[in-house]
């Protein structure tokens, strides 16, 4: 794992598992640039759903951020950085991107990418009596989950329920709470994942499952529980 961001650097972070996947810090964002158009399923403000994409832009928005109209923000931010508004998804994130980890995974049947950012001052458990909100909120940890393999969409769902159950558990080792209740938090208020997958034809098999106890998904708990632990650590957030 790392943290490619933190102090200052600025410098690309070059995938080594995924020839051509890079991440790169600009002003006001990261970019993740896929060296060719990869299937992505997400929740991300632009571009969600089922879809192909090559970028993956992660906002930056302060807590002041007014969040009446965010597709439309983050189009006319698109237009105007020269990214295409098909091919490209986009998150909102009001934490710091110093605080961005990274970590990777190489193996036979598959490789795996993730780079996240985390805050927890939303701090929320799924399932509890809690305030809900009915606007978009910009993003609190958000999961760029990237795939060299090959996957059926079930297996891109199913790879979706691992990494939130890693998130969960990680928030559940540092003892994070909900902010509101006390109990034990599954996330926060505002979280968003983008998942992408290669479909290369190098790797021998195509993943029909990908939860904990396959290999795949093995992987992706493992990269996404470490980055939520590193990111929280960078912003200072340690076990409670």
């Amino acid at each position: 794992m790392t943290t490619p961001f933190l102090n200052g650097d600025n410098a690309p972070y070059k995938s080594l598992v995924w020839p051509g996947l890079t991440l790169t810090r600009q002003e006001r964002h990261l970019l993740l640039h896929i060296p060719s158009p990869i299937d992505s399923l997400s929740s991300s403000i632009h571009g969600g759903g089922m879809g192909k994409i090559d970028r993956i832009a992660n906002i930056y928005v302060d807590r002041f951020y007014e969040c009446s109209h965010p597709e439309k923000d983050v189009e006319t931010l698109f237009q105007a950085w020269g990214y295409p508004l098909e091919s490209t998804a986009g998150l909102l994130t009001a934490v710091r991107l110093e605080y961005t980890s990274v970590s990777e995974e190489a193996g036979e049947d598959a490789s795996v990418f993730c780079c996240t950012t985390a805050g927890v001052s939303n701090g929320a458990r799924a399932g509890s009596e809690r305030t809900t909100f009915p606007v978009y909120q910009p993003g609190t940890i958000n999961i760029m989950l990237m795939i060299e393999a090959r996957m059926t969409q079930a297996a891109m769902v199913n790879a979706v329920i691992t990494a939130v159950e890693a998130k969960a558990a990680a928030l559940a080792d540092l003892g994070i709470r909900d902010a509101e209740n006390g109990l034990v938090a599954t996330g926060t208020t505002t979280d968003a994942i983008v998942l992408g997958v290669s479909q290369s034809l190098t790797y021998p098999i195509q993943h029909r499952y990908c939860g904990t106890a396959t290999d795949l998904g093995g992987a992706i708990g493992r990269v996404v529980y470490g980055t939520v632990i590193e990111s929280l650590g960078a912003a200072g957030v340690s076990k409670l």
